[in-house]
């Protein structure tokens, strides 16, 4: 009797983790052909998460074993990735901020892209974050649509996005490029989407 009881433990222990989604392999754009964004970090955390893709699990960001705290405050939007696109070595999905309330890491949402905030690295390498709202109007908290109505209405929220990516942390200093619309964004992620 014993032995039953593991061996069906056992069984929902693998049965529950095999069933993890694997956000990194969710298609880029939904069944209704809207852009998908996997959060990892909520708006307003100063703790950074990561999705870990060997173990489909969302974890605290380490630096020489201690969790990656903001130097600034904290992120201003919902922080994350496109699927099913690959950037870089890491092979880290394409970053995106959604201007958005909080959404808990883990949560996939449809939105539009407004506009391409373009970073440097220290390495040289080029840092593109594309820079979103929801796709569904009552998720909005700014009326925007593309580059030029969130450059014409919100002017300061673009500032505001440039300055905390730019001093965000004290050991990755990124580099301001320049902004980029929303067709470029698109671009960008044709760019990385894996085939």
């Amino acid at each position: 009797m014993r032995r039953l009881s593991f061996l069906f433990l056992l069984f929902i222990v693998t049965a529950l983790t095999a069933c993890q989604t694997n956000y990194t392999e969710l298609p880029t754009y939904s069944g209704a052909r809207q852009l998908q964004v996997v959060i990892e970090v909520p708006a307003g955390d100063a703790y950074a998460t990561v999705y870990n893709k060997a173990s489909h699990t969302f974890e605290k960001a380490k630096v020489a074993g201690k969790d990656l705290i903001v130097n600034s405050l904290p992120y201003p939007g919902n922080y994350g990735f496109i699927p099913s696109t690959e950037i870089g070595a890491a092979g880290r999905g394409l970053s995106a901020l959604v201007i958005a309330d909080r959404a808990e890491s883990g949560t996939v949402t449809e939105v539009i892209p407004l506009a391409t905030l373009m970073l440097e690295k220290p390495t040289g390498d080029l840092y593109p974050v594309i820079i979103c709202t929801p796709a569904r109007p009552s998720e909005q908290l700014i009326k925007a649509w593309d580059f030029v109505s969130f450059s014409v209405e919100y002017p300061a929220v673009k500032n505001m996005l440039q300055q905390w990516f730019v001093s965000r942390s004290k050991t990755e200093q990124l580099t301001f490029v320049g902004w980029k619309d929303e067709k470029f964004a698109e671009k960008e992620i044709q760019r990385w989407m894996k085939l």
